[in-house]
């Protein structure tokens, strides 16, 4: 039972994403001769745990990067702007010289593309790093896409293997 538990939560429920932070309780139980398996035990507890995803209402957990820019002082209100429609968290701003240095908090799927787009907006003259920090939830209408295109890309898979 623990392990199709398992194996049901690392094949996800909203999107494919392994479930993680959760707790299992079987209460009650019982084995027949007849009428019980190995597979009858899987089954049960798969459906037990789709069931209880239903009540429990998960959400979508995306890893926040903690990101340091530096760059020449007369580019901090453009780099600053992009970093808020990233849906950064700009943390604190210092002043060294010529230099900026911008600390924020973003998503990493938002600085994927992040290198290429400072290269341009500051001519090649910024830098900057990023390092894990931890998960948060991810907000609801980006919930939606990617729960909608998961399921998209499911139906997909179903039609191919008819």
């Amino acid at each position: 039972m623990r392990k199709a538990i398992i194996e049901t939560a690392e094949r996800g429920y909203l999107a494919g994403f392994p479930v993680v932070d959760f707790r299992v309780v079987v209460y009650d139980g019982s084995y027949h001769d007849v009428d019980s398996s190995e597979m009858s035990f899987k089954l049960a507890a798969r459906k037990a745990f789709k069931a209880a995803m239903e009540l429990a209402k998960p959400a979508l957990l995306e890893p926040i990067m903690n990101v340091e820019v530096q760059s020449p002082v007369e580019y901090a209100g453009d780099l600053m702007g992009d970093m808020n429609g990233r849906r950064g968290r700009i943390s604190g701003m210092e002043t060294k010289g010529a230099t900026q240095f911008i600390r924020a908090q973003a998503p990493m799927s938002e600085m994927l593309s992040y290198q290429n787009d400072l290269t341009s907006m500051t001519q090649g003259r910024a830098s900057f790093s990023m390092e894990f920090d931890h998960y948060d939830f991810v907000p609801g209408m980006q919930a939606d896409k990617i729960i909608a295109a998961a399921k998209a890309a499911k139906a997909g898979e179903v039609e191919e293997e008819e």
